[in-house]
Order: C-alpha cells, then structure tokens, then sequence
C-alpha cells in the first residue's frame, strides 16, 4: 500500500467519495484518466517501475498515471474534481 504523500483537500477528497456513486461505469477513458489524476494528487509523480507488459491493467494504470507526470497537486484535484462533476452531470449518481 502506497502512503499518500500530500494533503487533500476537502473537496477533492468529497469528490473520491462521489465517484464511486455514480450510477454507470465509465468508459475506459474516464476511468484511466480518473486514476491517473487521482494517484496524482494523492502521492504526485509516478514512483514505481513500469510493470512488465504482460501484466496490462497495471500498465495501463502505470500509463494513466504517468500521463499526468509534473501536475502539481492543486491542478491535479482540480481536474480530478471537473472529471468527476462531468460523470456526474453524464451519468448520475445514486443517493
């Protein structure tokens, strides 16, 4: 298990609550990029070795993640937040 190494905001830690509520699996797509933004504002740049290519969901949540390399944690949740406000608005969310 990683250890976050920064300090969340409230909203951006409101809004990783959010996102499992919503009521259709996004696509493919959205769900990387939601990763990545997310592994991005909670410990920052990708620090583990790429996976070996015959392993492929954890190289294309090495990618994912490795996308977002040098986004500072403040945009980082800023665009995770507009990500999972977009979900919603498209898919909904459950109460």
């Amino acid at each position: 298990m990683q250890i976050p190494m920064t300090t969340n905001s409230p909203e951006f830690i409101l809004a990783a609550a959010t996102v499992k509520k919503i009521k259709q699996e996004p696509d493919n797509d959205e769900k990387a990029n939601c990763y990545g933004l997310y592994k991005q504002a909670t410990i920052g740049d990708v620090n583990i070795p790429k996976p070996s290519f015959f392993n492929f969901v954890d190289v294309k949540k090495w990618e994912a993640w490795e996308k977002f390399k040098g986004t500072n944690t403040y945009d980082a949740e800023v665009k995770y937040i507009t990500l999972v406000n977009t979900l919603i608005r498209k898919y909904g969310i459950n109460p």
